[in-house]
């Protein structure tokens, strides 16, 4: 006979932000110890499901839709919120928190604001200095007040959203990794070099750059691999034997940047970063809403995959390590756009986007200041998720 089990009540939020979607929490309103918590939040979306639907959760079945955010009032100096990001494995109990959701990031002011954490303006904008828990950085975001409350509808349009809505300008500042847990060695290449070779068992030697901004990335070219950069996430998904060499290309990246002791480390234990993308020369496609991009219109094509798929737009994170790379030469990304670009347009599965990032290069080697984007957020909805007690 079953033991009878109660649901419980947690305070949340759902949301979107730019072209992801996760479940906000206030940190008291979840378990301080962290295996606990992290044993609430895989069942709040409803991981592990080796149905990979999360069916009986929150979730969304993709790497885009299964994802927590916790914000607090910061207790950095010059912050005004700590933002911790976590990312839920669909398949395995795992949440992986090494690094930041770029996406997101867009929605943690809004938040912030809806549950009194900060004091903004009644009408204009609300700079919102955000600490990025997972990587150690700040961000600035700029979201739009009017009568008191957050301006979330509008007509700005995000390619990979359906719905437009108002714009957040987002600010990385010194997006490159300095002193956090995963520090690579404090440099935006954590092996000093703007373009590396890994030799990967099965795949051969791959000319890579590794880059770490915003969050850790493994750039490769698209042709690389026998692609032109040009691929929707169908195209990709279903080939798991080109999936399989993205993976251990992304792994053996990931021991080479220090941030995992192993491959199967990397592959087990470590599967949200580094991401890995790739970039191939302007040309024109149809994008996955049917939109018809030109290739006049881009600057260089780019595709990432997260957690084992490809995406089916771009990371936040993916395009700020995008723009850094641009702004740099001897990069995988300059050296496809054929020099250096402090503004770019690439073309995603999706449609397009803009990115923009600020290098000098200093003593110690390429510093990049500052990189920015706009994207935008939405409450879903609110009030309380509900589990069974554990």
């Amino acid at each position: 006979m079953n033991t009878p089990q109660r649901q419980i009540r947690i305070p949340a939020l759902y949301m979107r932000g730019g072209t992801s979607k996760g479940v906000f929490f206030l940190p008291e309103d979840l378990p301080a110890d962290p295996a606990r918590r992290d044993a609430v939040l895989l069942r709040i979306m409803g991981s592990p499901d080796p149905y990979e639907k999360q069916l009986d959760g929150m979730g969304g079945a993709t790497s885009s839709t299964s994802k927590i955010v916790i914000v607090s009032k910061s207790r950095q100096p010059g912050c005004d919120v700590d933002y911790l990001f976590g990312q839920v494995s669909i398949d395995r109990a795992l949440v992986d928190w090494s690094g930041n959701c770029g996406n997101l990031t867009s929605a943690v002011g809004p938040f912030a604001i809806h549950r009194g954490l900060i004091d903004a303006p009644r009408d204009g904008v609300a700079a919102i200095t955000i600490w990025q828990a997972n990587i150690q950085k700040k961000i600035v975001a700029h979201v739009p007040m009017r009568d008191g409350e957050v301006q979330e509808l509008g007509n700005f349009e995000l390619d990979g959203v359906t719905f437009p809505a108002a714009e957040i300008r987002l600010e990385f500042l010194d997006p490159g990794a300095d002193g956090g847990e995963d520090d690579a060695g404090g440099a935006i290449f954590p092996t000093g070099n703007p373009v590396d070779v890994l030799s990967v068992p099965g795949v051969g030697d791959v000319e890579v750059t590794l880059i770490n901004a915003g969050n850790p990335a493994v750039f490769i070219e698209a042709v690389t691999l026998g692609l032109s950069g040009a691929e929707l996430p169908d195209d990709i998904n279903k080939d798991a034997a080109l999936l399989a060499r993205f993976e251990a290309i992304r792994a053996h990246g990931a021991v080479a940047m220090g941030l995992a002791e192993s491959v199967e480390y990397a592959s087990s234990k470590r599967q949200h970063t580094p991401k890995i993308a790739f970039f191939g020369k302007p040309a024109a496609y149809v994008a996955s809403s049917g939109k018809h991009v030109q290739a006049e219109d881009i600057d260089v094509l780019a595709r990432i995959v997260s957690m084992g798929k490809a995406h089916h737009a771009m990371t936040g994170t993916g395009a700020v390590a995008i723009a850094a790379a641009a702004a740099i030469p001897g990069t995988v990304v300059s050296r496809v756009l054929g020099g250096v670009k402090t503004g770019v347009r690439f073309g995603h599965p999706s449609g397009t986007l803009g990115v923009g990032a600020e290098a000098q290069q200093s003593a110690g080697g390429w510093v990049v200041t500052k990189a920015t984007m706009s994207r935008s957020a939405r409450r879903l909805m609110e009030g309380s998720v509900l589990i069974p007690e554990l």
